[in-house]
C-alpha cells in the first residue's frame, strides 16, 4: 500500500482517523498498532512475521539492557545480539542477491540460489530498531516497558516505508501521552496535501521525461536530450522522497506526532557538504551520530578522517540500494567532501555565490547518473554523451522538441525546489490575511482535485525509494 493511491485516501486513512479518534484515548496506541501492522502486511504478508520477530526481539533485548545491575560485558553480549539479528537480517533479504551475483561473477560460476524477495521498508525500521538498542546500552534512553509502545514506535506506518527514520528518544513522550488539536490536525492535513501534490502531479509527471529517455537507445540521445533527462530525474526523485517525507510528517500531525524535517531545499546548497546536511536529514543523522562520531569523526588525525569518511560513505551508498552503482555512488559523494574538507572548505565561501550553487548542482546531477544506471558501462556512456565525448552530438531536434513540451513543468519544478513558494505564502499572510485565507482553503482544494484526478487517471505511479 502507498500513501498516493485512492484506495489509502479514500479508504484506509479515513476509517483509521475515524476509529482512532471515537475509541478513546486510551486505545489510540492499539489501534494505530494494528492499523500499521494491516497496512505492512498488506503487500506482502508472510514478511510480517520478520517484523514481528524483530520487535519481540529487540523489546526484550532492550529489557535486558536497561537493568541497572547488568553487568558491562553481559550489555556488549546482548548488544551483538541484537546487531548480528538486525543487520543479519538486513544483509540476507537486501543484499544475498548482491553477494551471489558478485561471487558468480568472479568466479564465473552459475549459482542457482533462491533470491529472498525485499521486504517493505526494512531499511528504515531496521535503523530505528537499531538506533533504539544502542542508545539503551549507552544509557541514553530507558527501555521502554510497554510492548505495544515499542511495536508502534517501530512498526507506525506514517513513517515505516520512507522515513524520515525516527529515533525513539524524539518521540519517547509522544508514545506515552499526545494531543491533537484542531489546528494541528489541519496542519497535517495541509501538509500531506502538499506532499501527495509533490509526488503525483511533479514528481511522476516530470518522471515521464526521464523514463522516455532512460529507455532510449544511446545512438538516439543526444546532449541536450541527455542533459534534459537527467535533469528530470533529479527533480522527480526530490519531489518523489520529499514528498513522501512530507506525508509522513503531516499524517504524523494528524495522530499527534511530531517528525523531524527530512529535507531543508537542498538543491539551494553551495556545497557538497551543505548538500548533504539538508538532503535526507534523518539518514545522514543516524550515520553522524551511530558511526561517524563514534569512529573519531574528523576530531583525529587526517588518515583517519579519510577512513572514517570512506567507511559512512560507503554504507551511505549500499544503504541505497544491492548494486556496485550505490556503492560507487556513496563513494563518489565521499570523495567530493573529503576534497572540500582537506583542500577547498576555507577557498568555497569566497567564491561568487552563482559559481557555489553552479559547481554544487553539477556535481549533484552527475552523482544521480551513478545513481541511476546498475552498471559502469551504463554509467560512462551516459555521461559521455553529456559532455560531449560521443557521436551523437548532432542529433539535436528531437531533445529540443521534447525540452520544449516539458519547459512549463520544469519551470515549476525549479520554482518548487527553493523556498520562494514559502516566502510568498508568508508575505500573502503577513499583508493580506483575508485574501490568504480565501485563497488558501481553494489551493488545497485545488490540490486535492488535482491528485485524485491524476491517481484515477495514470497508471504511472513510481516510488523510487521502495526499493531501499
Amino acid at each position: 500500500m502507498v500513501f498516493s493511491s485512492l484506495f489509502f485516501i479514500f479508504s484506509f486513512l479515513p476509517i483509521t482517523i475515524i476509529i482512532y479518534y471515537l475509541l478513546g484515548k486510551h486505545l489510540r496506541n492499539i489501534i494505530l498498532l494494528t492499523a500499521s501492522l494491516f497496512f505492512y502486511a498488506w503487500g506482502e504478508p508472510i514478511y510480517a512475521l520478520l517484523m514481528y520477530s524483530s520487535i519481540i526481539i529487540n523489546y526484550f533485548i532492550g529489557m535486558v539492557l536497561g537493568r541497572e545491575n547488568i553487568s558491562k560485558e553481559k550489555s556488549k553480549y546482548f548488544l551483538i545480539i541484537s546487531l548480528v539479528f538486525n543487520l543479519g537480517c538486513l544483509a540476507y533479504f537486501k543484499y544475498f542477491d548482491m553477494i551471489i551475483s558478485t561471487i558468480s561473477s568472479i568466479g564465473n560460476l552459475n549459482l542457482n540460489v533462491g533470491i529472498p524477495a525485499l521486504p517493505l521498508g526494512i531499511s528504515f525500521y531496521t535503523f530505528q530498531t537499531l538506533s533504539y538498542v544502542i542508545d539503551v546500552y549507552s544509557k541514553k534512553i530507558k527501555p521502554q516497558k510497554n510492548l505495544i509502545n515499542f511495536a508502534l514506535y517501530i512498526t507506525m506506518f506514517p513513517q515505516l516505508v520512507a522515513g524520515p527514520i525516527v529515533n525513539y528518544g524524539d518521540i519517547e513522550s509522544q508514545l506515552a501521552n499526545r494531543d491533537v488539536t484542531f489546528n494541528k490536525f489541519y496542519s497535517g492535513i495541509q501538509r500531506f496535501l502538499c506532499g501527495l501534490a509533490k509526488k503525483v502531479l511533479l514528481a511522476n509527471n516530470i518522471g515521464m521525461l526521464w523514463s522516455e529517455v532512460k529507455t532510449m537507445p544511446n545512438t538516439e540521445i543526444s546532449i541536450i536530450m541527455s542533459w534534459a533527462g537527467i535533469i528530470a530525474f533529479t527533480l522527480q526523485i526530490y519531489f518523489d522522497f520529499s514528498g513522501y517525507s512530507d506525508m509522513a510528517i503531516g499524517l504524523g500531525k494528524m495522530f499527534g506526532f511530531d517528525f523531524k524535517e527530512n529535507f531543508q531545499y537542498p538543491y539551494i546548497s553551495q556545497s557538497i557538504s551543505e548538500f548533504w546536511r539538508r538532503w535526507h536529514i534523518s539518514l545522514g543523522s543516524w550515520f553522524k551520530e551511530y558511526v561517524y562520531i563514534p569512529l573519531g569523526g574528523s576530531r583525529r588525525s587526517k588518515w583517519k578522517l579519510i577512513r572514517n569518511l570512506f567507511i559512512v560513505w560507503f554504507l551511505t551508498g549500499i544503504w541505497h540500494g544491492a548494486n556496485w552503482n550505490f556503492v560507487l555512488w556513496g563513494i563518489y559523494f565521499g570523495i567530493l567532501i573529503l576534497i572540500e574538507k582537506l583542500f577547498l572548505g576555507k577557498s568555497i565561501p569566497k567564491w561568487p555565490k552563482a559559481i557555489r550553487h553552479i559547481y554544487t548542482l553539477l556535481f549533484v546531477v552527475i552523482g544521480w547518473v551513478f545513481f541511476e544506471f546498475t552498471n559502469l558501462k551504463d554509467i560512462l556512456s551516459y555521461l559521455g554523451i553529456m559532455f560531449g565525448l560521443d557521436e551523437n552530438i548532432s542529433i539535436v531536434n528531437q531533445g529540443i522538441v521534447m525540452l520544449k513540451s516539458y519547459t512549463a513543468l520544469y519551470i515549476i519544478c525549479i520554482i518548487g525546489t527553493t523556498p520562494l513558494p514559502k516566502k510568498f505564502v508568508s508575505l500573502l499572510q503577513k499583508n493580506h490575511w483575508k485574501i490568504y485565507k480565501l485563497a488558501e482553503n481553494f489551493y488545497y482544494c485545488i490540490l486535492i482535485f488535482l491528485s485524485t484526478a491524476y491517481m484515477v487517471a495514470s497508471t504511472y505511479n513510481p516510488f523510487i525509494y521502495f526499493r531501499f
